[in-house]
């Protein structure tokens, strides 16, 4: 396909996170779904932070040559549901999950070097077109299911109390309902899935790199005016996105955007001390078939992920770097989410989207999902993000890795019996979920898929078809003269012992030639290992000649250097006995001069000590005689104005007796008049 950035392409800052965003919300549901199902305390922020460190791992093994991320894997949910429960406790269960990955890892490891030894040509023998084609339609179409299943379901759940059938008794059981009706469910993931459509076939070039982006964020807008409405209407049919966990968010404290995920590791320590031979071998029982397994969706997903970009990533950066990577990504992933990792289909979908293979974005991707892992409130949010919104994303993302599978076959001979029988026994043991479990173990559709489909190539690889020519029947007779059918007939019998016996000396000239091919490949192989042999000896012994005279060299530089730092030595040692002498005699002059300093400023400072006390001795006793004789004439003068004042007291006070008496004497000559009046006045008015 044309892709608008390649894998060495970096796109500009800005829209390289906008991708970055759009790969981790297409890998999202599935990464923190994994711990939610295994449950037992498991935290889906550490699995995120989990997968952007081993997709980090996995970058570095391979070069930074294959833009694909590295996500939980639900294949080993078995196997880590045994880890609980073999455990006498769930510290030793997250230690259990840590064996496992670690167990599963080397599995990768030993494929690693198996595929450097050996190379990758049976691997196309094994796995061709024809076989890996197929497969990886089914890794779409065997999650279509989970696709659709969430498109109608929301996010938002209440307590329902059903009676069920328990050992033939009938029992209550609570079981959570959602809430939202699965009509509006449909609607956001429809308004989803078209959005994402119209953005990526009719949008401009930007647009159609970040479709999922403006199709997530159109169908959250649409789920979140229901949920609201519903919310202030109190009608649960509405109610889509469960915004409870913003409720609960204290936004003033830093715990609340800044918070450490709960590291694997940290539980798992505690469980050393329940740790025993016995649990460790239930562990790689459960974990190590899983592996070969993955190992098998490994290979199809980086074939599906080779015909998109248009480059073999078996051979670069190469298989052996894939599955190291792969491995040690999953284990360093499991260390602190406890969940293995695997290649997402989900990521290489959305490189077939979008168009956008640049291991750039995927390198930002992990780097974007270590750091959200942190941050409380977009984790929260990215949470929120309802199934039905991501249902209907996974419709397109699932259907373009089924394509993609279909692509492969596309110039496979399907008029071949030998072809239609693999793909049919592929395709529909992938469809109907063939699966087979032995323990703890379980084959997946996919995986079982792929071992009968390589099973069935095996079986008719070498037939050989005869195609006939179709013709129609009627036409072709009505146009035969008479009896040239019945002749037509008797000649080709009698020439097919002929085309048999020509095809043997066909097939035995072929394998004369092949002979000699190979016993002149072999002459040739021979020779050359010859002339490498040679060539080894020739170099070995020029190397070990070139040793001897480095180190004929380098011990006489040695030597040298010895000598020079000796005599180096010495000299510092002379000087520095010189300079030790010198500084001792200036410093024993310079404490005598300022011992003689110091004794004349004493001598100094007691002189003018003196002298100050005997000027303010004098001073003091002057101002002492200043100081009575003030006294004594304010004495004087306040008694002189004490008499004066006194003087003035009685004389006014005198005045004032006097005054008094003319006033209340005339008062009282004023009274007898009126008395006498008012007698006068009585008389007068009764006699």
């Amino acid at each position: 396909m044309n892709l608008t950035y390649g894998i060495k392409d970096r796109p500009g800052f800005f829209k390289t996170i906008l991708f970055a965003l759009q790969q981790l919300l297409a890998i999202m549901a599935a990464t923190i779904a994994v711990p939610a199902i295994v449950g037992n305390g498991m935290s889906q922020t550490a699995a995120l932070f989990g997968a952007g460190v081993g997709t980090l791992v996995y970058l570095i093994f391979t070069k930074f040559s294959s833009p694909v991320f590295l996500g939980s894997s639900f294949a080993f949910l078995g196997s880590m549901a045994a880890a609980f429960a073999g455990g006498v406790s769930m510290q030793l269960g997250y230690l259990g999950l840590l064996f496992g990955a670690l167990f599963a890892a080397l599995v990768y490891v030993a494929l690693s070097i198996l595929v450097k030894k050996v190379g990758t040509d049976w691997i196309n023998k094994l796995m061709p077109a024809v076989v890996i084609g197929p497969t990886v339609a089914i890794i779409g179409l065997s999650l279509a299911g989970n696709a659709v299943g969430d498109l109608m379901s929301g996010n938002v759940t209440h307590v329902e109390t059903v009676q069920q059938i328990v050992d033939g008794a009938i029992t209550d059981t609570a079981v959570n309902v959602q809430n939202a009706s699965v009509y509006l469910c449909f609607l956001c993931g429809i308004v989803t899935l078209a959005v994402t459509i119209l953005c990526s076939v009719y949008g401009k070039k930007f647009l159609k790199m970040i479709p999922f982006i403006i199709g997530i964020l159109a169908g959250y807008a649409v789920a979140l005016g229901f949920t609201m409405i519903g919310n202030a209407a109190n009608v649960p049919a509405l109610q889509i996105i469960n915004l409870d966990v913003f409720k609960d968010m204290k936004w003033g404290e830093l715990a609340t955007w800044l918070k450490v995920p709960d590291f694997t590791f940290l539980t798992a320590y505690q469980g050393f001390g329940e740790f025993s031979f016995g649990y460790l071998i239930k562990i790689l029982v459960a974990y190590v078939p899983v592996a070969f397994v993955v190992f098998a969706e490994h290979i199809a997903d980086h074939k599906n992920l080779s015909t998109i970009v248009g480059k073999d990533l078996l051979k670069d950066p190469g298989l052996d770097k894939t599955l190291l990577g792969d491995g040690v990504g999953s284990f360093a992933g499991a260390i602190f989410g406890g969940c293995p990792n695997t290649t997402y289909g989900e990521s290489i979908g959305c490189v077939a989207i979008s168009g956008n293979a640049s291991v750039v974005t995927i390198l930002c991707t992990a780097i974007l999902a270590v750091l959200i892992s942190f941050i409380g409130p977009f984790a929260a949010f990215l949470s929120t993000i309802p199934k039905c919104v991501m249902g209907g994303v996974c419709i397109a993302l699932y259907g373009f890795i089924a394509v993609s599978g279909l692509k492969m076959i596309q110039n496979v001979d399907l008029n071949a019996n030998r072809n239609l029988f693999v793909v049919s026994v592929i395709l529909i043991a992938g469809v109907g979920g063939l699966t087979l479990t032995f323990g703890k173990v379980t084959l997946t559709e996919v995986a079982l898929a792929l071992i009968l489909g390589i099973l069935t190539n095996l079986m008719v690889g070498n037939a050989k078809d005869v195609k006939a020519v179709e013709l129609d029947g009627a036409g072709a007779a009505a146009a035969l003269p008479m009896g040239a059918e019945e002749a037509i007939e008797e000649k080709t019998v009698k020439a097919i012992p002929e085309f048999e016996e020509a095809a043997e000396d066909v097939e035995a000239a072929a394998e004369e030639a092949v002979d000699e091919i190979a016993d002149t490949a072999e002459e040739a192989a021979d020779d050359a290992a010859d002339a490498v042999e040679d060539a080894a000896q020739d170099f070995e012994a020029a190397a070990e000649e070139a040793v001897d005279e480095i180190a004929d060299a380098a011990e006489e530089a040695a030597d040298d250097a010895a000598d020079a730092v000796e005599d180096t030595v010495e000299g510092f040692e002379a000087a520095a006995e010189d300079a030790v002498e010198d500084v001792a005699d200036v410093a024993e002059e310079a404490v005598e001069d300022v011992a003689d300093a110091a004794e004349e400023a004493v001598d100094a400072a007691q002189d003018a000590v003196e002298e100050t006390v005997e000027g303010f001795e004098a001073a003091a006793e002057e101002a002492v005689d200043d100081v009575a004789d003030a006294t004594e004439e304010a004495v004087d003068t306040a008694q002189d104005a004490v008499e004066e004042t006194v003087e003035c007291f009685e004389a006014a006070a005198d005045e004032a007796v006097d005054d008094a008496a003319d006033v209340a004497e005339e008062a009282a000559e004023n009274a007898a008049d009126a008395v006498d009046e008012a007698a006068d006045a009585a008389k007068d008015l009764f006699f």
